[in-house]
């Protein structure tokens, strides 16, 4: 039967197709190490102790009906002044928006912004950006990234392609590398943007700023988060933050976000949110506009996820360094935020002691799958090639004991290649 070309042409999540996959070994008895899902084991992750009694005593008071469009105004407040102490922005209750969870508010940017045709840019590997082209219609263009650069891109990346863009998509902390912007690129970025839309003319449609920072409160060591506004404060018009507590309080299920910018697009994005019925529980909000105003609680949660966090990434770091130094075709990057690490598996054209031999990306991790009891996402899932060995290690559902004993068995099942 016949569907619309937007169903057939659009694709499904290539990290939930993976992780079926192996939830399906797993059923099947196999111990698989799950590093695929951006997500947490709400068992080594608890939300806070805070938040959870909070919404269980906003069901008890019987938070149960609609909430507003937009999100509780003690909400919106409560994010207001979290935006402002955590990042020193500026943004009143009506230029924030609550939804659920992180993905409403990326839609409804494109959806706001973003007219068929238009061009869009992203950085590849970046999550979704590709889907959210195809559902809007837009001409998506990929802008290829490597390592040398911690796989973000630069402002010489994206000059080539700036020329009547619509959109310019990104993240830091990235999803899927846990890599982050230096200041200096984030500001050459700016300029760039505030350059080319000097060019354009009264009334032409600006190039704006899709600013994802859901993961801008774990970071880690001596790096430092930094954002367009705050660099450039002319860009406040142009830029449109993502934003929520899915990540920084392992509360993916939850299902709070908030974005925010400025008022004539956070409008227009309030009544795509509102006809998609796409709002956070009203007993989530209520507890969150207490929570986040608890600071005490809020910084000692924080501190203690993120160095559980950084225990695991460092651990699972120093491991590929090791078989690096010991000779393997690997390799890792320093983690610097996010719950996740990169690593380099090069071993496309060996042979399995099957006989099959590793053509592409995919092979290498259900190798790594079957022999290691191991599973990542290659960069193709995030729109790389399958010639780009570089996969995205996910430890929010791990242990650092699980972490800790990953690499032997990595190192083992490699060896077995010829």
């Amino acid at each position: 039967m016949s569907v619309s070309i937007l169903a057939q042409n659009l694709h499904g999540s290539e990290i939930i197709k993976i992780a079926g996959e192996i939830n399906e070994l797993k059923r099947l008895g196999q111990n698989i190490a799950n590093l695929t899902i951006g997500d947490f084991d709400s068992n080594i992750y608890p939300i806070p102790a805070g938040l959870q009694q909070g919404i269980v005593e906003a069901y008890d008071h019987h938070h149960t009906n609609y909430p507003p469009a937009d999100g509780m105004l003690d909400l919106r407040q409560s994010v207001s002044a979290f935006i402002k102490s955590r990042f020193n922005l500026d943004y009143a209750a009506n230029q924030i928006l609550i939804s659920g969870g992180s993905r409403p508010l990326i839609y409804s940017i494109y959806m706001a912004i973003v007219d068929p045709g238009d061009k869009v840019l992203f950085p590849t590997p970046s999550w979704n950006n590709n889907h959210y082209c195809d559902l809007t219609r837009a001409k998506g263009v990929e802008i290829p990234t490597g390592p040398e650069h911690n796989f973000m891109p630069t402002a010489g990346d994206i000059e080539p392609h700036i020329k009547g863009a619509a959109l310019l998509a990104l993240c830091s902390p990235l999803n899927p590398t846990g890599t982050m912007f230096s200041k200096k690129d984030l500001e050459e970025i700016c300029d760039l943007v505030i350059e080319e839309n000097k060019t354009r003319q009264p009334g032409e449609k600006p190039l704006y700023i899709l600013y994802d920072q859901i993961y801008s409160q774990l970071i880690f060591g001596h790096h430092e988060h930094f954002n367009p506004v705050s660099l450039r404060a002319e860009l406040k018009d142009v830029t449109i933050f993502v934003d929520g507590a899915s990540k920084c309080f392992a509360s993916t299920g939850v299902r709070v976000g908030w974005g925010f910018g400025p008022a004539h697009v956070i409008n227009h994005m309030k009544a795509i949110v509102g006809h998609m019925g796409a709002w956070a529980p009203k007993a989530e909000q209520v507890a969150m506009a207490a929570f986040l105003t608890q600071n005490d609680a809020v910084n000692a949660y924080l501190a203690d996820i993120k160095k559980r966090l950084r225990e695991s990434l460092t651990s699972l770091y120093n491991g590929f360094q090791q078989l690096k130094a010991e000779g393997f075709s690997v390799d890792a990057i320093e983690p610097m935020g996010a719950i996740y690490l990169t690593v380099k598996v090069d071993y496309s054209g060996k042979t399995t002691p099957e006989g099959k031999v590793l053509k592409t990306a995919t092979d290498i991790n259900f190798y790594l799958i079957k022999e290691a009891g191991v599973a990542f996402v290659p960069f193709s899932a995030f729109g790389t090639g399958e010639d780009v060995n570089w996969f995205r290690a996910s430890v929010g559902a791990s242990t650092l004991r699980d972490i800790e004993q990953l690499v032997p068995r990595i190192k083992a099942a490699l060896v077995k290649l010829q």
